[in-house]
């Protein structure tokens, strides 16, 4: 057993853990990160990065399937799904080696183990067996201990025909048929994902359309396409129960009106919501407060308890690893004593990585009238985008929310072609205050499918010479 003597311990090396103990290091400040299996956590092992690989896998698919469209001619062809699923765990396992590289790089030591405290400034490390292997005795503690898929009653998730998202990646063979309970961006992911193989899928969603948080018209668009290329949805619908069967799984449902179906089909997949890793590390012995299953934080990401913070997953919504990166550097120089001004929530962009491709940024057309804005609204379409149709995907639109009054952009929501590469001119124009006007007055290279901003903004005010 060692004794460590350290300014920052960060438990867990995703991507909030794992930026919070660079930037630390970066700082002067001697850091030491545990983590009870992969560097990277489940961003970049069982999420983001290797689902992105599987979507890519599903785009190159629907070229094959369309590939008449641009002249070629591909009357047979065959995949190996076995190599599908193995190229993206190379593509996890090459970004996790990637943390290890810069945790060597920046001097930040690794502590491989369950991490717990025994006090607020003591960590103890056990093994697999419970065997105590590290004690370490910091300054600060970062809690970056992420989040898993939320199980409810009734939904026997059994890893095998019931399964969650990390299952969902790594199948021996594509199943013909598929429910996937839950139609947030990581049901309609898989959904795309796993019907561009072939798969029957049905996606079921408790509330009235399918990504809920998005602005009404970009789901009604999604919707439009996935039901066109076959995907059954099912809105309105409450799951009731999911159980093994013979044959596949049984997934009980309850219609709007009240009616109850079975569905039948090879596999069920839990999309339905995550819950916060905040058992077994200890939070009890200490104190730190809890809010609705997730661990209450300041805007220095600062718990109750003075030098202990939270950040990413565990600390609540927006679960996306670009908000815990940025919590992960907020703690990290609030530790090293540099002025910050926190997280500015209303600044995070959201993006779902299906096709078409969804982003948003702000707030929606109905958020805004209720907080009371008279408002603008730019939409541009794709179909009148040249990029957009040069590159066969000329479906879905941008769309500004703006305030009649100053000219502010209150929202972007986009659907279409790249548009998760588009958001972040919008996220830095939303950052420095600017205004629609200054958007559609900068001259947008052409042909791009940035021009599509350009002219929703032009189209707001009447200016626009496209549409």
């Amino acid at each position: 057993m060692s004794d460590i003597n350290c300014d920052v311990v960060v438990i867990g090396s995703g991507p909030g853990g794992y930026v919070a103990a660079i930037r630390a290091s970066q700082l002067g400040l001697n850091t030491v990160c545990v983590e009870r299996e992969s560097l990277g956590g489940v961003c970049l092992n069982w999420g983001c990065i290797p689902t992105k690989a599987l979507l890519k896998n599903a785009e190159y698919m629907h070229f094959l399937q369309n590939s008449k469209e641009f002249g070629f001619e591909i009357p047979e062809f065959k995949f190996d799904f076995s190599q599908v699923i193995k190229r993206s765990r190379e593509v996890a396992n090459r970004m996790s080696n990637g943390v290890s590289f810069l945790f060597k790089k920046y001097k930040v030591q690794t502590v491989k183990g369950n991490a717990r405290f025994k006090s607020k400034d003591v960590i103890e490390v056990t093994d697999i067996d419970g065997n105590v292997t590290d004690t370490i005795k910091a300054k600060n503690v970062i809690i970056a201990t992420g989040a898993r898929p939320r199980m409810f009653p009734g939904i026997d998730v059994d890893h095998k025909k019931i399964i969650t998202s990390k299952e969902a990646m790594i199948p021996k063979d594509v199943p013909a048929s598929m429910i996937i309970m839950g139609a947030g961006a990581i049901g309609v992911e898989f959904a795309y994902f796993y019907n561009a193989f072939g798969t029957k899928v049905t996606l079921i969603e408790m509330m009235d359309r399918i990504l809920p948080v998005e602005d009404a018209e970009v789901s009604n668009e999604l919707s439009r396409h996935y039901k066109k290329s076959g995907i059954q949805i099912l809105t309105n619908t409450k799951v009731l129960s999911a159980i093994p069967s013979k044959k596949g799984v049984e997934v009980k449902i309850q219609k709007k009106d009240g009616s109850e179906e079975i569905l039948n089909a090879d596999i069920a997949l839990n999309a339905i919501g995550i819950q916060g890793n905040i058992e077994n590390i200890g939070l009890e012995t200490i104190g730190v407060n809890i809010e609705r299953g997730f661990i209450k934080v300041d805007k220095y990401m600062q718990t109750n308890i003075q030098g202990v913070y939270a950040i990413g997953d565990v600390a609540g919504p927006p679960w996306l690893a670009h908000k815990a990166s940025a919590e992960g550097i907020v703690a990290a120089e609030y530790i090293a004593g540099h002025k910050t001004e926190g997280i500015n929530y209303d600044n995070i962009p959201g993006c779902t990585y299906c096709q078409p491709q969804v982003a948003s940024i702000g707030m929606t057309e109905a958020k805004a009238k209720e907080a009371g804005y008279e408002v603008k609204i730019g939409k541009f379409p794709f179909t009148a985008n040249g990029k957009a149709h040069g590159i066969g995907e000329a479906k879905g639109f941008v769309k500004l929310v703006i305030d009649a009054k100053y000219g502010e952009i209150l929202g972007a929501h986009l659907i279409g072609p790249d548009v998760t590469e588009m958001i972040g001119e919008l996220a830095l124009a939303r950052n420095l205050e600017a205004t629609a006007h200054s958007l559609f007055k900068t001259i947008h290279a052409h042909p791009t499918l940035n021009e599509a901003v350009m002219e929703a903004a032009a189209q707001a005010y009447g200016e626009s010479t496209n549409i």
